[in-house]
C-alpha cells in the first residue's frame, strides 16, 4: 500500500499563491498515475490535475492557466496554485494509482489516497 502525505494548505486572499506537496512512500513500478483533487465544502470530489511518468499532464479547465501539476526525481508530487479564486477553497488530496497505462482524471480510477491538506481563498 502506498502512502501519501499531503502539506501546504494555507489561508490565503483572493489573488496569492500556494503550493501543494505531496510525500509518496517508495515503490517500484514504473507506471503509474498521480493526481490531486478536491472536495469544495457542500460538493463532491473533483479532479483538478494529473500527471504521468514521462511528464504528460492534464488540468481541469477550471484551474488551467493557473494551476501546475509536477513531479521530482523522488516522486513527490507538487500542485502550484496561482491567483487563488474563493472557488478555490477546499479540501485538496493527492492520489495515485500504479501498473497502469494511460491515466485518467476521475475519482474512481484510483485506489490510493492521502488524507488532505485544507486550503481556504478569501476574497
Amino acid at each position: 500500500q502506498v502512502q501519501l502525505v499531503e502539506s501546504g494548505g494555507d489561508s490565503v486572499q483572493a489573488g496569492g499563491s500556494l503550493r501543494l506537496s505531496c510525500a509518496v512512500s517508495e515503490f517500484t513500478q514504473s507506471r503509474y498515475c498521480m493526481a490531486w483533487f478536491r472536495r469544495a465544502p457542500g460538493k463532491g470530489r473533483e479532479g483538478v490535475a494529473v500527471i504521468d511518468p514521462e511528464g504528460w499532464t492534464h488540468v481541469a479547465d477550471s484551474v488551467k492557466g493557473r494551476f501546475t501539476i509536477s513531479q521530482d526525481n523522488a516522486k513527490t508530487l507538487f500542485l502550484q496554485m496561482d491567483n487563488l479564486k474563493a472557488e478555490d477553497t477546499g479540501m485538496y488530496y493527492c492520489a495515485t494509482r500504479l501498473d497502469v497505462y494511460w491515466c485518467a482524471l476521475n475519482t474512481e480510477y484510483y485506489n490510493n489516497w492521502g488524507q488532505g491538506t485544507q486550503v481556504t481563498v478569501s476574497s
